[in-house]
């Protein structure tokens, strides 16, 4: 592998702006690595779209990311990860991770009782994708899924700790509580914006599994098997790239990521998908 090929930076897309809680994952965990990140936030949400359109937009975001010559993807987006991996892999010849295979094992890992929540979108939850993988890896686990749509526009609002918020969590939360699990799967990457609202209402004896953090420690191994690694001594550089609305994702995105974000970028979804 040659050395340009190691510095090259990994691509990150999402739907929206959910894939940043992935964004600060991967960050924290390889620092040295830079990453390009694309928002689709002229498209969002995903998780109301049919199978087909979210694999076209999958198609289109991976091909954008391409042309600023990624080494690797990161599919920061669970209704794209429950549909698109697979036309992904065969298409394009580069490591794709997505979030359902890294937190469905994360959740078996830490579940004791292997009762397990999943919230979604409802492509994500409509799909079975976490039920299937955790029941592909342990047969014996209760799985319960729970499709909570209206987390995305709350978490793309920055309504993070808003009274609203509570009663939506509550509203969506308590069957789940009524099931016993000892996990829950916060299975789309908007959701840990909100994680402190649902902790609180889901209660403390519940463990949060975060999809980011998996894929990011997976995304790792990977990079290293293939002698990929950035080995530069110095942290990584970020670009930010949204199809809609720059303004509002920079001040969200520096909301949730605590620091100052230089510039984002708006990408002309006509030429995305002209490209395509």
């Amino acid at each position: 592998m040659n050395h340009s090929d190691k510095q090259k930076p990994i691509g990150v897309f999402d739907s929206g702006i959910g894939g940043l809680t992935v964004v600060k994952r991967l960050a924290s965990t390889l620092p040295n690595e830079s990453i390009i990140y694309f928002g689709d936030t002229a498209r969002v949400p995903y998780g109301s779209k049919s199978n087909s359109t979210v694999i076209e937009y999958s198609i289109q975001n991976t091909k954008f990311l391409l042309q600023k010559n990624i080494k690797a993807l990161v599919v920061a987006c669970n209704t794209a990860s429950s549909i698109a991996i697979p036309d992904l892999k065969k298409m394009f010849d580069i490591p794709i991770i997505g979030m359902i295979e890294p937190g469905a094992k994360m959740a078996l890992k830490k579940s004791r009782s292997n009762k397990i929540g999943v919230i979604g979108t409802r492509a994500t939850v409509g799909n079975l994708a976490y039920s299937k993988e955790i029941k592909k890896m342990n047969s014996s686990a209760y799985v319960y899924e729970k499709p909570c749509p209206l987390f995305v526009p709350l978490a793309e609002e920055g309504w993070i700790k808003h009274q609203a918020t509570y009663e939506i969590a509550e509203e969506y939360l308590k069957e789940l509580r009524e099931y016993g699990i000892d996990t829950l799967v916060l299975g789309c990457t908007h959701y840990p914006i909100l994680s402190e609202v649902i902790q609180e209402v889901i209660g403390n004896k519940i463990t949060l599994i975060d999809s980011g953090v998996a894929s990011s420690e997976v995304i790792k191994l990977e990079l290293e098997k293939l002698s990929l690694l950035s080995d530069e001594n110095k942290t990584g550089v970020q670009e930010y790239y949204v199809s809609d609305i720059p303004a509002k994702f920079k001040e969200v995105a520096e909301l949730f990521l605590g620091r100052v974000i230089d510039h984002v970028h708006k990408v002309d979804l006509e030429v995305l998908i002209s490209e395509h």
